[in-house]
């Protein structure tokens, strides 16, 4: 079922009266990139309601449109582009059905998201299960998208991702939380990125006239080829802790990733929840991330040995990608959010982060790729 189908089903035979809780969430992002480079504005539309008092519906709505220019994975100064024209909107939507039996609430999830040149449709199962008291919950689901990519050329490839998940939330005392979650993923397909390149210094022969050849070495680009499966897991810990003397909650989530691809990451975020009086609250927070280069990273195709790179890859090795996502880097983000309850049923909220990401070690991509980038959001919470 496509979930922009969910809500007419429901909705007609539920009145907004009968529901007994109703919160609408909006909020505008924009993200923007130093130099003018890349710049995204993003709206999001959420809400939820109590259609009884086990069963609750949630929908999100969203709309980014992005805009500048991206690194193709070619060398910076060359013959070839560095940078490509960026220009798409993308519409996506989500609808989940929850519904409490006993200790567990099962929850199905249906998404659907659409750009020019790619469309994806997403299908989630998961149980919370609460034990000893409510003092312990167990989570854990599965995760399913079905993806179609447009590749000029071609005709349109397709990719599929599977996810595994199972999280324990622990309640220590009534001012401190705890958390764990893995998950373990597999996609298969079409998993390269359509609009990213690599370079390699071909050379050209041709005859000198006198019986002789003159070579000339040209720059030419080649599509990235990466594998056709992915395996990944991730592990995510999170503690809280809430000081009365201070009104003031600290929040630290570490996260540990890695996959087949060779890539390990690790992060770190930090926040600090402050109440200040009865309506206002301030969050300034950290996030530190690094991670270390994909085994089949090159900045050109001359430190690989393919005699003739496919013109259309699919996946099958050698594998290669300049793409600088895949290189040896790390990436820090400073911010501040705030949010004023203006009264029982209205809240707003604001936020500014800094983001700044760098190569690091030897399997860097060029310093020009990397982003240092501006982000501002505004949002509205409505509940009835």
């Amino acid at each position: 079922m496509r979930p922009r189908t969910l809500a007419p089903l429901l909705l007609p035979t539920i009145s907004l009266g009968a529901a007994e809780h109703l919160r609408f969430d909006s909020s505008y992002q924009t993200y923007e990139e130093a130099n003018g480079r890349i710049a995204v504005e993003s709206w999001y539309y959420r809400g939820e309601m109590n259609l009884t008092d086990e069963t609750l519906f949630k929908f999100q709505l969203l709309r980014d449109a992005i805009s500048g220019a991206s690194p193709t994975g070619a060398l910076p100064g060359g013959t070839q582009p560095f940078l490509s024209d960026v220009e798409d909107v993308r519409n996506g939507i989500l609808g989940a059905l929850s519904h409490q039996f006993g200790d567990h609430r099962v929850e199905v999830e249906f998404s659907r998201s659409k750009e020019h040149d790619y469309l994806s449709y997403g299908l989630s199962l998961s149980d919370r299960w609460e034990l000893n008291q409510k003092n312990t919950t167990l989570s854990m689901g599965l995760n399913y998208l079905d993806d179609s990519i447009v590749v000029l050329g071609i005709e349109d490839q397709s990719k599929k991702s599977y996810d595994l998940f199972f999280g324990v939330t622990q309640l220590l005392d009534k001012n401190t939380v705890l958390a764990a979650n893995l998950t373990v993923g597999y996609s298969e397909g079409y998993l390269n990125d359509p609009y990213k390149a690599i370079q390699r210094t071909d050379i050209v022969s041709v005859s000198d006239g006198m019986g002789g050849m003159i070579d000339f070495p040209t720059t030419n680009l080649y599509r990235e080829n990466r594998p056709d499966s992915r395996l990944r897991g991730v592990l995510q810990l999170q503690g809280t802790r809430f000081f009365d003397k201070f009104q003031a909650a600290l929040d630290a989530t570490v996260r540990l990733s890695t996959d087949d691809y060779g890539v390990f990451s690790q992060s770190l975020q930090v926040e600090w929840r402050q109440a200040l009086g009865s309506r206002l609250e301030l969050t300034p927070f950290f996030r530190y991330y690094r991670q270390n280069a994909a085994d089949f990273f090159h900045n050109t195709l001359d430190d690989v040995s393919v005699a003739d790179p496919a013109e259309y890859p699919s996946g099958r090795g050698p594998h290669y990608s300049a793409d600088y996502r895949l290189s040896s880097m790390s990436s820090l983000s400073l911010g501040l959010k705030a949010r004023w309850r203006v009264s029982d049923n209205i809240s707003l909220s604001a936020a500014y982060e800094l983001y700044d990401m760098s190569g690091t070690g030897s399997q860097q991509a060029p310093a020009q790729a990397y982003p240092t980038a501006s982000i501002w959001t505004f949002g509205v919470t409505i509940e009835f």
